[in-house]
């Protein structure tokens, strides 16, 4: 922050919050190099170990941390975003690298990595003086062996507070880059997170892997895909009363069709709203689900974009355009927005407010197994809207949702059906009925567009990833005065789809959206659906559908006469994908 002060905007309290909420990182870093010394010292009780080796590591640790933080804030002016994985491949061409700047900006930042790492080396010293004095103690005799086991002991019950500091505490999200976000401002978000961590980090959730779906050439490989992702609308159909309705885009937790018997409210607004009867799941976790509906983007087989700050924040959302249009959004969410790093991804893509778990009271906060429960939080955006509307009648407002409870352990409070799993989705369905009832009752009905869809289909019974038409069968419904008229689209597409096909209804072009299609355009003429998880992908168009394991080489499912067709697809679908991902920068 002191490096880019001139070209920066930010006041001493932003200093004071970047120190603040990157302090778990600093900490899961710390003793993740904790833990040699804390080793070779619990064996010093015993054995005596030469000074060297830990004055060895001492110089290691001065040294890599000097070269990551000087090459962190060094290499920020040119990529903007945190140190990670991509200095590696200039590795094998440094002098093209070297290339960009002069000696003596090699030589000034080379000599303050030799100061930094002189600095922590000889405090590593001085704050080890009594370390190193215990690797002598060993031979005094007088330190004798119940001593020595008290000390052990000490030891070893330190070592479970080791691990829960690593991890960033005892609950579902685990340390990650994204719990140090807390700003609209990137560079703050960035400021706080320790380039150490974020490295290792990245290279926990690399992107070489993709490579294995190169399966054509560049040019056979845009031939297969061509009609598949039309990025521009023709002679839409007109669905919304409005070009600029206020929006709730609600995410039900693995609310798949294959729920639509226990949830009749929700079949209720298929008849009085917008249903899109053949919509299908990208995936099959929340995080990738989440991407797809909010950004348009494709879910991929083993990597999450949610997980890769460096690539999340490139993606393009409806949040991010909307805003650009006047609307104040803001997301809630009541688990742990650290889970799977959502809260870098909501920041990073035009949310201006993000609410989780910890904007509740303390009893709030524990009514559910991974956070606050649903009918709580649906009153909580219930009062956020109803106050926006009075104080601020003519803004516009897009509001993002993710529902929680209808998830493992499938405890809720209420009690309508005998099997515990389908009990839970009736349960979401109340609150929806609950919810939208309620906003019938406002004056802001009128102008509101509200979008349920589910983030993915689950395991459940008989459904399963072999039985793909059934488990990745998803609502998605439009309902609110903002719609025209009630209707039913057959139209076979993504949840990805959402954005494009949203957009055009608000008279706005969709390109940046390169893999989401308006699904009311005579541009989409090649209806498709994609759902991949685990190295398998299943692809389904009008000649059947298919679903193919990458690591097997084999069909699970292939239904229709066009298999090896559907597979050419899927392939080139999948290459054509993580191509954008990996370029993206």
């Amino acid at each position: 922050m002191w490096c880019y002060a001139d070209s920066q905007q930010f006041s001493v309290g932003d200093v004071f919050n970047v120190a603040l909420h990157g302090l778990t990182l600093d900490l899961s870093t710390a003793l993740y190099f904790l833990i040699v010394p804390f080793l070779l010292t619990l064996v010093s009780i015993w054995v005596a170990l030469p000074r060297w080796l830990f004055r060895s590591y001492d110089a290691f640790v001065a040294i890599a941390f000097s070269l990551a933080f000087v090459a962190d804030t060094s290499l920020y002016a040119f990529w903007r975003f945190k140190l990670d994985t991509s200095w590696l491949p200039y590795l094998e061409t440094p002098g093209e690298a070297m290339a960009s700047v002069s000696v003596g900006y090699l030589l000034l930042r080379l000599l303050i990595v030799i100061v930094a790492a002189g600095a922590i080396y000889y405090c590593y010293g001085k704050c080890g003086e009594a370390r190193d004095a215990r690797c002598g103690a060993v031979r005094d005799a007088s330190y004798k062996i119940a001593a020595r086991l008290k000390e052990t002991l000490l030891y070893l019950l330190s070592i479970p507070f080791i691990v829960i500091g690593i991890r960033g505490g005892i609950g579902d999200a685990t340390t990650n880059t994204g719990q140090a976000y807390f700003s609209e401002n990137q560079f703050l978000n960035h400021s706080a997170v320790n380039p150490i961590f974020n490295l290792f980090y990245s290279l926990s959730h690399q992107l070489e892997d993709l490579s294995v779906y190169d399966f054509f050439s560049e040019e056979e490989c845009r031939q297969l895909v061509a009609d598949v992702y039309p990025t521009t609308s023709v002679a839409t159909d007109t669905l919304l009363t409005t070009d600029r309705p206020n929006i709730v885009i609600i995410l039900m937790e693995g609310a798949g069709e294959q729920f639509a018997d226990c949830m009749p409210y929700l079949q209720q607004l298929k008849q009085e709203g917008i249903s899109f009867s053949r919509c299908f799941g990208n995936s099959w976790r929340t995080d990738r689900g989440t991407v797809s509906v909010l950004s348009g983007y494709p879910t991929f087989p083993t990597v999450s974009v949610m997980k890769m700050p460096e690539k999340s924040q490139l993606i393009p959302s409806i949040a991010q355009r909307l805003s650009h249009l006047g609307y104040a959004t803001s997301y809630l969410y009541g688990g742990d927005a650290n889970f799977t790093n959502m809260r870098s991804y909501i920041l990073a893509t035009g949310w201006q407010q993000l609410t989780d778990v910890k904007g509740f009271s303390l009893q709030e906060q524990e009514t559910g197994a991974w956070g606050v429960r649903d009918d709580i939080t649906f009153k909580r955006l219930f009062t956020q809207m109803t106050e926006n509307a009075q104080t601020a009648p003519d803004s516009h407002y897009l509001y993002g949702y993710s529902t929680l409870s209808s998830h493992e352990p499938w405890e809720v409070p209420a009690q309508k059906l005998d099997d515990k799993v389908r009990n839970t989705f009736a349960y979401l369905d109340d609150c929806i009925k609950d919810f939208v009832e309620g906003l019938k009752a406002t004056p802001q009905w009128d102008r509101l567009l509200i979008i349920l869809t589910a983030d993915h289909g689950i395991n459940y019974d008989q459904i399963d990833n072999s039985t793909p038409l059934q488990k990745n069968h998803i609502p998605m419904i439009w309902v609110g005065g903002a719609v025209k008229s009630p209707r039913t689209i057959d139209a076979l597409c993504n949840q990805s789809d959402l954005a494009a096909t949203l957009l055009a209804q608000l008279h706005q072009p969709h390109d940046e959206f390169v893999f989401s299609r308006d699904v009311v355009s005579k541009s989409y003429i090649h209806p498709t659906a994609v759902n991949n998880y685990n190295n398998a992908q299943w692809v389904i168009d009008s000649t059947g559908h298919a679903l193919f394991d990458f690591d097997t080489r084999s069909f699970v499912v292939s239904e229709g006469a066009n298999a090896e067709g559907l597979l050419r697809l899927s392939k080139a679908i999948l290459q054509t994908t993580t191509n954008d991902l990996k370029n993206r920068q």
